[in-house]
């Protein structure tokens, strides 16, 4: 079993909570680094919504 797995069997029935770590990560990411690299944490912060599965929010959507 990968890590990755065992990070979906825990996040199970908290996609939401995840989903906003992530929006909540990147948003440090983008304060601490002035929005410098925010075309790269976005891109990360998609392909990790979508390793975890939580692939029901689109960019176009705003955090909840």
């Amino acid at each position: 079993m990968s890590m990755m797995d065992k990070l979906k069997g825990l996040i199970k029935g908290h996609e939401e909570q995840a989903g906003k770590g992530i929006d909540k990560g990147g948003d440090y990411l983008d304060e601490r680094t002035q929005g410098k690299y925010s075309g790269q944490v976005d891109t990360a912060q998609d392909k990790l919504r979508q390793q975890l599965g939580d692939q029901d929010r689109g960019t176009d959507q705003p955090p909840r």
